[in-house]
């Protein structure tokens, strides 16, 4: 049975990720953002909402409890949405990019890189439900 919940939230998890992969995916984070800007331009709740990988955070958070390895899970999330806003507001709301943020943003990334945390953050919810 444990085994089977551990799976279970791992693979709901991956496809979460795998969703807010697909619909943020460019060549570079400028790229991005002019993505989630779309969505966030129509509602903040929109944008918010567009991030499954948050809640299912939150949630598994509460489940387990507040285990450290969940609590890393969600301190890494929030922090994540909480520069995709920040950066949206910077760029397109504010327009306040310096020279070397603009060179940042348009600088290709790798392929693979988004993927990232389909490797990283499943491990930590292995950890969390394997204690």
């Amino acid at each position: 049975m444990q085994n089977e919940l551990i799976f279970n939230y791992i693979f709901i998890y991956i496809l979460f990720e795998l969703y807010e992969i697909y619909w943020q995916n460019a060549k570079s984070v400028m790229g991005m953002l002019a993505k989630m800007h779309y969505y966030y331009s129509k509602s903040i709740f929109l944008f918010l909402v567009m991030q499954p990988t948050f809640y299912f955070a939150v949630g598994f958070a509460m489940l387990t409890d507040l285990n450290a390895s969940a609590l890393v899970l969600l301190f890494i999330k929030t922090a994540d949405v909480a520069t995709k806003i920040l950066l949206i507001e910077k760029v397109f709301v504010k327009k306040e990019l310096t020279t070397e943020l603009m060179r940042a943003l348009l600088e290709p990334i790798y392929p693979l890189l988004p993927y990232m945390g389909v490797l990283i953050y499943p491990t930590l919810i292995f950890i969390a439900l394997y204690q």
